[in-house]
């Protein structure tokens, strides 16, 4: 191949990586709180009120091992706070991230002792991203401006800032 052709395909994986980094969020699970038995009933729910989850996006929940888990399910099991209407496994080990890959409404819930029932649970509503569609939106009408975006976590720059570093370097080794 060519040097012109390698530097193409470079800056293309360049600008993948870069734009994926740029476009997904990590949100830390109830922010400083992590994710254990909280203060009142609503603080994960008041967390989330202040969020835009998208499509493409993580949820980080931050616990220790055996202290607490994290389970998604069916708005019935997240209302009685139970397991038996679960969407998945029951992930037992911390930080556990959990990618949002579809849109609609998403519920967690911690399923140790009750805690639950103490306020450990989380509901979402997840929104396409810019590339993917809402399922049922209306034909008829224009939809309505996106939100504004929120500002990129500090591990998006992190991965922006790496992958523009592996790309000076591979320009540089091999350019």
């Amino acid at each position: 191949m060519n040097k012109f052709a390698c530097m193409v395909v470079f800056c293309a994986f360049s600008a993948v990586l870069t734009l994926q980094g740029a476009l997904a969020t990590l949100h830390v699970v109830g922010g400083d709180t992590g994710w254990k038995i909280p203060p009142d009933a609503a603080t994960y729910n008041n967390w989330a009120s202040s969020k835009s989850f998208r499509v493409g996006d993580t949820l980080e929940f931050n616990f220790l091992d055996k202290s607490h888990d994290v389970l998604e399910v069916a708005k019935e099991s997240y209302d009685a706070c139970d397991s038996i209407k679960k969407i998945g496994s029951i992930i037992e080990n911390g930080p556990a991230n959990v990618n949002l890959n579809s849109t609609g409404d998403h519920y967690y819930i911690c399923t140790l002792n009750g805690h639950c029932n103490r306020g450990q649970k989380l509901a979402i509503s997840v929104s396409a991203d810019s590339g993917t569609p809402e399922a049922n939106s209306p034909t008829t009408s224009p939809p309505p401006p996106p939100p504004p975006p929120p500002p990129p976590s500090s591990s998006n720059v992190v991965f922006a800032s790496l992958a523009l570093a592996f790309a000076s370097v591979f320009v540089g080794f091999f350019f």
